[in-house]
């Protein structure tokens, strides 16, 4: 089986003798065609989250066609084109009992400490792959789960309609944000250093802004988390305001607890989305309109300019994503 691996942090090759999943109970065969990247995935390839082991396939957002199911399975089948929902709660824990399975300590990570979905086939949870109408584009399976993040960070929010958002990045994941925002009625407005996605972001409906007149914003969503967007975040955000943060980094960022407590300013962590109602909601909303996530899409690479698109990725405008639908096509033929 061909499978894309990390081989050594910054290294990345395509094997073809990659082991077949075995599909246990419980579970279905997916035939991959489509694989987004996102920042998760840069820092494994970088080195900068450890895995499990090397060589290791990454990879945690796209979808496929289902090839065969595991015993016991009776509500998926063949031939069904799904997206794969890759945060594995254990669903026995208080947090997962109480429905944040975000906050799942044992939870499973596709592409982080499971195997990942860059491979021609993958066995995955029944439950976990969703079905998406058979019409859905390839290229909208490499969106939904990452816009499942954007959704819950929105969702957590609790923005409505005509609320002004600033939105700090305009990367793949601030894009996906801004398209949250607009769903719901807000009005987004992005910092972001790159001139290309700050144009790709208004084509999408968001308006640019300078980080030194971002002022008096009700609720800024942080997706970068980098000490200086930090910054930014805290002199745009009103009085009585909210941060939510959605970009991570280890490196500490500063905080006045002085300015925080007299302005009254609220910031809160928002960790991916929430089984099985986050995501659920996020298929639905792309079974209804399947080519508005896809719009963020700039760059599609094939399985052999994968190692070009990871080192790429963090300057295109737009997000990247690699088509696996070569690999079952040739499989088809």
């Amino acid at each position: 089986m061909r499978a894309i691996v990390l081989t050594r942090p910054r290294r990345v090759e395509v094997v073809d003798d990659w082991p077949e999943p075995a599909v246990a109970e419980g579970e279905v065969l997916v035939g991959m065609r489509a694989v987004g990247l996102c920042g998760s995935d840069l820092s494994v390839h970088d080195g900068d989250r450890e895995t499990p082991h090397l060589p290791w396939v990454m990879g945690h957002e796209g979808g496929g066609t289902i090839l065969a199911v595991g015993d016991g399975v009776s509500d998926r089948y063949p031939g069904q084109r799904v997206v794969i929902e890759p945060n594995y709660g254990c669903l026995r824990c208080p947090q997962c009992r109480s429905g944040s399975t975000s906050a799942c300590a044992s939870r499973g990570i596709v592409g982080m400490n499971l195997p990942g979905l860059l491979a021609e086939r993958v066995a995955v949870p029944a439950r976990y792959a969703w079905p998406v109408p058979a019409t859905t584009p390839d290229s909208t399976l490499a969106c939904v789960e990452p816009l499942a993040v954007a959704r819950a960070a929105v969702r957590r929010a609790a923005v409505g309609a005509g609320d002004d958002c600033l939105v700090l990045g305009a990367g793949s994941q601030g894009l996906l944000v801004c398209q949250a925002l607009l769903a719901v009625g807000a009005r987004p407005s992005v910092v972001e250093p790159l001139e290309g996605r700050v144009a790709l972001a208004e084509r999408l409906g968001a308006h640019g802004v300078e980080a030194g007149r971002a002022r008096d914003f009700p609720v800024v969503f942080d997706t970068v988390g980098a000490p200086a967007t930090w910054e930014v975040a805290l002199r745009a955000v009103a009085s009585t305001g909210s941060v939510v943060v959605i970009g991570m980094s280890a490196e500490p960022a500063q905080l006045s607890t002085v300015d925080l407590v007299r302005r009254q300013v609220v910031i809160r962590g928002s960790l991916i989305y929430d089984h099985p109602a986050d995501f659920g909601d996020t298929v639905a909303a792309v079974t209804a309109d399947p080519r508005a996530p896809a719009r963020v899409l700039q760059h599609a690479a094939r399985p052999d300019q994968a190692a070009e698109a990871f080192a790429q990725a963090r300057s295109v405008a737009g997000k990247s994503w690699i088509d696996l639908g070569v690999w079952q096509e040739d499989d088809d033929g």
